[in-house]
Order: structure tokens, then sequence, then C-alpha cells
């Protein structure tokens, strides 16, 4: 079964998804912040992260160039409520597989989901 981190400082968004993620097949580990992120994807080596760009103790975009030194194999799929084309790019440049906005539609999580390991 594959493993999909959901990293985003809301409690509520990061219980929706994991219930989402659950339902389509994946473990779950939750991290409430980029710190923990980090943490996590170090320890567990997860498949896939749902990655919320505006979190704190380091935000989502650091998080991401991060993670595309150290561990270029998660695939990244971003979720924010709001995003600059200049970010969207940078994204892309790190690897970011999709895009989903805030607040997440469970069936757009499913097919994001479904996307993220093919």
């Amino acid at each position: 079964m594959p493993t999909l981190l959901i990293a985003d400082d809301s409690m509520f968004q990061r219980f929706q998804a994991a219930k989402v993620a659950r339902e389509a097949g994946f473990d779950v580990l939750e991290a409430k912040d980029g710190a923990e992120c980090l943490r996590l994807a170090h320890e567990h080596r997860p498949q896939a992260l749902l990655l919320d760009l505006n979190m704190p103790d380091p935000g989502g975009l650091a998080v991401m160039e991060i993670l595309a030194r150290e561990l270029p194999d998660i695939v990244v799929a971003v979720v924010t409520a709001d995003i600059q084309e200049t970010t969207r790019s940078r994204c892309l440049e790190l690897g970011a597989k999709c895009f989903l906005n805030k607040p997440l539609d469970a069936s757009d999580l499913t097919r994001a989901l479904g996307s993220l390991l093919k």
C-alpha cells in the first residue's frame, strides 16, 4: 500500500484529506508544519506528498526545495488557496506533479491521488 504524507497546518484539512486518501488505498502520515513534514519524509520515505504551500516552519516552497535535493523520488501534489504564476512555475521546476485548490474537493483529490503514482 503506498504511503501519502499530508502536510498542512490546518487540522481540518489534514483530516479531510486523510479520509479521502485512506479510502483511495493510501497509508497516511500527517504533518502540521514544514519541520514535521521533513522529519516524517526522511523517516518514512513516502511515495507521495500532499503539500500545503502556506504553512509554517518552513513554508511549503522551502520544503519542496529541500525535498527536491534530498528525496527527489517523492511525488508532490501542491495544495493552496491561491498561487501566483511565478510560484507555480517554481513548484513545477521542483517537480510538482499537480495542483489542488483549497478547500479540497473530495472528487478532485481522489482523481489526483489516482494519478500521483502512475
